[in-house]
This record gives C-alpha cells, structure tokens and sequence, in this order.
C-alpha cells in the first residue's frame, strides 16, 4: 500500500430522509458511529449511495457542516463535485473550513465526450481556486454514471502538476484491471469499490475500498483488511455484497440500515430512486442479516 493519510476500510454512507423529505441528521449521525465504532477506518459522506446529487447546495452545506459538527471530520471524505465548478469549488473550500480529511470529486459529467485537456484544465482550476484551502483531493471515477473515465495517464498527470493537492482515487468502475493501473502511479492512493477487493490490497496496492455495502457489516470488511489471505472473510463479504447488489443498491443499503438501526426513515430516498417496498424484496433482504465472521 502506497503512502496516505486515509486508508482502509471506508463506508459510502447514504443520507436518511425524514417524512419530508429533509435530511435526518439524528439518523445519520447514529449510523455513521455505528460505522466508525465496527469497523470502518474513515467513512465517505455526499456520495453516489449518499443521493448527494440529488440534493441542492445548500442541502449539502447544512448536512456538511452539521456532520462536523457531531462527528470527527478528521474521519470523512465529503462528496464536492458537481457539473459547474462554482459550486465544486464552494464545496470544496468548505470541506477545508469544516476540517474534512479529504474531498472526492467527480469529473464535470454533463458535456461529454470531453478531451482530456479539458478534463485538466477543470482540475487545474478546481486546485487554484481553493489554493488557501488545500485539503486533499481524490477523483472519483465512475464511467458508468458520468460517461467520463479518468485514464491513467490523466490521473498521473494530474498528480505530477499537483502533488501536494491530488492524492488517489475512487474507483467506481467495477474494473480491477483498471485501478490495478492506477495503483501503480506514484504516490497515488487507490480506493476500489468493492470490499472484495482487499483480500488482495496488498498485492495490487490498493490503499483499501470504499463501497456501499459495507455499511451493512463493516467489522467482516476490517477483518478481510486485516486478513487478506482470510478465505472464509472473503467468501462472506463476496456473499453479501452479491445478496445486496442484486437489488437496487443504494435503496437496498437503506432498507438494511433501517432493518439494523429499528428507524423505518431510511426506507425513503430521492427520486428518481425507488424504496424498496416490494413484500418478496423485503423478504430477501431480511434474510441477509449478517453474522459477521469477525465475531464468529
């Protein structure tokens, strides 16, 4: 594993709704100490599982500064990017205020195909723009939302201009040959989306993975981060991850953190995201309940 300052096992959390529609910081705090206390190194707040481009700016900001307020921030990476770099930038230069350990950006994914210069140069201004707030920066590349891949050679690129701002990557891809080669770029900490993944992060210089279903069991992550060789650990969070992804993810993650957490809020989420209400889904779900092999 390469030299970083987050590492690990690190949960994409979603964001609980009240029934409003509003973010229901209560239930959002409880599962993020869940989290941290059984688990989890760091946890990723505003991602793609936490709906954050479903939420306006101001949305964002109030859950930003609220979480670090009630929880360490030195412990999470926030969710900045959006399509216009005005706002990127607000959210950026906030997560630094706030204290944030790092801040996770995706490409600009409206206008595509986009050449790789033009990629470089959005970053390029995203970085001295928030010059006097130089928290750590990591992409977040997920082609098949955004339509846009950082290649390697963009990501190394982009670390040799900014070496003291651009740090690693979320690999979304679901392609571990991809950030295999990411993960051979100096200095480059490489985060794939699969909790599978580290039964051979040693290997492939993975820094460790950030991933939604890990919200569910989070101790049998840390377990296979701590045993790669483990493969019983391997087979369990296989088997989980495999139950949950069969099912609309993000909702199926709520369902489950409503199941473990007794809070029926988190069964709601944002169009065009659908709660799972269907009885034979629901059935399914129950039936995952993990016993952890961590405390087996």
């Amino acid at each position: 594993m390469k030299s970083t300052d987050i590492y690990g096992v690190i949960a994409a959390v979603p964001t609980p709704l009240d029934f409003k529609g509003a973010i229901d910081l209560e239930a959002f705090v409880e599962h993020c100490t869940f989290c941290l206390s059984n688990g989890c190194d760091f946890l990723n707040v505003l991602g793609t599982t936490g709906e954050a481009n479903g939420f306006s700016a101001d949305d964002r900001v109030t859950l930003m500064q609220q979480a670090a307020s009630r929880l360490d921030p030195h412990k999470l990476m926030v969710g900045t990017g959006t399509p216009d770099i005005e706002t990127t930038v607000r959210l950026t230069t906030l997560a630094h205020t706030l204290g944030y350990a790092a801040a996770l950006i995706l490409p600009p994914f409206y206008y595509k195909p986009v050449e790789e210069d033009g990629l470089f140069a959005y970053f390029e201004q995203v970085v001295t723009r928030t010059a006097a707030s130089p928290i750590a920066i990591y992409l977040y590349n997920f082609p098949q939302l955004t339509g846009i891949e950082f290649s390697p050679a963009l990501a190394k690129r982009l670390i040799e201009a900014f070496p003291d701002r651009i740090k690693g990557a979320k690999d979304s891809s679901g392609n571990l040959a991809y950030a295999r080669q990411l993960a051979q770029i100096d200095n480059f900490a490489v985060f794939p989306s699969s909790e599978a993944s580290l039964a051979d992060a040693a290997r492939d210089n993975f820094a460790g993975c950030i991933s939604a279903t890990v919200n569910i069991d989070p101790a049998a992550s840390q377990y296979l981060w701590n045993h790669q060789k483990d493969a019983a650990a391997l087979a369990h969070v296989t088997r989980l991850r495999s139950a949950i992804t069969a099912h609309p993810l993000i909702s199926a993650v709520k369902y489950l953190v409503g199941l473990r957490s007794g809070n029926e809020r988190w069964n709601r989420v944002l169009a065009p995201n659908l709660a799972i209400t269907d009885k034979h889904r629901q059935t399914q779900l129950k039936d995952i309940a993990p016993v952890s092999v961590a405390a087996a």
